[in-house]
């Protein structure tokens, strides 16, 4: 089957390209599967090495790179090149830990010597989103490779042209030919890839409906899956914060690649007694935002991915109006392009409240105090961080253990970071990428006991 990726900007058609067919797709996953045979007997130094390699590549082309993620899925050209410089920071963090990671760790028991030891899996299968397309990627890639397995990619069909760069980035680093590849499927094919008995486990980024799919198909099958699906992430503002700073964490938080990040701040809980000096600075950040053509350097919000998701957005908030939210700007759809825009008055039961808003929309919600900011924070059906502004360090840390998430994050934006453990709880999904954590989720951990 035969498909375009489309440029969000302007519309137009980029490339074209063709689906793999059901007998090409299992021809590489078995050569994936073959490489893993060897590649889980290459040396930590030698796996360490190629993974330096491909953050070199990465830096070397990553305007190259940039301009294919800007093209493909709008996203601000500054944003695009550190995204780039972003995946060389975790294939080095990677290949300088991976060995420290994996080593055997000694367990005193009754045993003369008894120790667990971690071996690789074999082939891992990754379903990856359009909104970071090469980090999302290399974020998964760099620890299941320097873990000794292999990889296979099924990208978002948006960013093709993006997959394709990323299996020509680990081939020009010298990796095996085989050792990372990249898969062109429909949906119902990437399905069956995930009961093909040589993939061996499967790790998804994407939405909350993708990911009870692919929950359900991997575990039909017995497969472990790790999924990091959305995220509604309330940034909470008390009183004694310092409200210049947090507007300022507040604005990135929101609007960092046009709004459309899982960890993005998308709900904002406002101490009563600083709510609307708070919102009128937060306006005046948002009213200098500009749309531009985001291959211009100096373009700090573009359209979304597509237009449907733009449609999506102009839905969620037009229904929130209706029900009683305050359009303070904003609020306007041309094409894939949705305006920077403020609602206040937001409350439970509202779509900007409820759902998650992949875009650029910041709701605002007023509380009394840190117990309902809490409460309200808690009252989602997703789980992934929450970002605290405030002035008393200590007494925040001493309510960490009531947020119900996978991060929390005091007086800075939730963000990713290759030497912590990233994911989240309840729809939020399950599972760990990056630190310690990220590398362990695809080995096998196995006891050895000697008598």
């Amino acid at each position: 089957m035969e498909f375009s990726t489309i440029n969000p900007w302007n519309l137009q058609p980029i490339e074209t390209f063709n689906n793999h067919t059901d007998d090409e797709a299992n021809s590489i996953i078995e050569a994936v599967d073959s490489t893993y045979h060897q590649w889980k007997k290459t040396p930590f130094e030698e796996r360490a090495s190629l993974l330096i390699k491909v953050g070199e590549v990465l830096l070397k082309n990553k305007q190259t790179y940039a301009d294919h993620i800007t093209e493909e899925m709008g996203k601000p050209i500054s944003e695009s090149l550190a995204e780039v410089e972003k995946c060389a920071w975790v294939c080095k963090f990677y290949a300088e830990n991976a060995a420290k990671f994996l080593t055997p760790k000694i367990v005193e028991t009754d045993a003369s010597k008894s120790f667990v030891r971690y071996d690789p899996l074999g082939v891992i299968y990754a379903i990856m989103p359009w909104n970071f397309p090469f980090w999302q990627v290399l974020r998964f890639a760099a620890p299941t490779l320097m873990a000794g397995n292999t990889a296979l990619l099924k990208h978002a069909p948006n960013v093709t042209r993006c997959a394709m760069d990323i299996e020509d980035a680990f081939k020009e680093a010298g990796y095996p030919e085989n050792a990372f590849r990249t898969l062109v499927l429909t949906n119902d094919q990437a399905s069956a890839v995930i009961k093909h008995p040589k993939v061996r486990a499967v790790s998804l980024t994407g939405s909350e409906r993708a990911g009870e799919a692919v929950a359900s198909t991997a575990g039909s099958v017995l497969k472990p899956s790790l999924l990091e699906l959305g995220g509604s992430n309330a940034v909470i503002v008390l009183e004694d914060a310092d409200i210049d700073a947090a507007v300022d964490t507040g604005f990135r938080a929101r609007f960092l690649n046009s709004g459309q990040s899982c960890i993005a701040g998308k709900r904002f809980l406002i101490a009563d007694e600083i709510h609307d000096e708070y919102v009128e600075k937060f306006l005046k950040r948002v009213e200098s935002l500009i749309f531009n053509d985001p291959t211009d350097a100096t373009t700090k919000i573009g359209p979304l991915a597509r237009v449907d998701l733009a449609e999506g957005i102009e839905k969620q908030v037009n229904a929130s109006l209706e029900k009683g939210a305050v359009l303070k700007t904003g609020g306007e759809r041309d094409g894939a392009q949705y305006d920077a825009t403020v609602l206040t008055n937001v409350t439970p039961g509202m779509a900007a409240f409820d759902d998650e808003l992949f875009g650029p929309v910041a709701p605002f919600i007023r509380i009394k105090d840190f117990d309902e900011a809490i409460k309200l924070s808690n009252q989602s059906s997703f789980g992934l961080g929450v970002t605290i502004c405030t002035g008393n360090v200590d007494a925040a840390l001493e309510r960490v253990h009531e947020f119900e998430e996978g991060a929390v994050f005091i007086n800075e934006l939730v963000k990713s970071d290759p030497r912590l453990p990233f994911g989240g709880i309840k729809r939020s999904g399950f599972g760990r990428e990056l630190g310690i954590e990220g590398i362990l989720e695809f080995v096998n951990a196995k006891s050895v006991y000697v008598k």
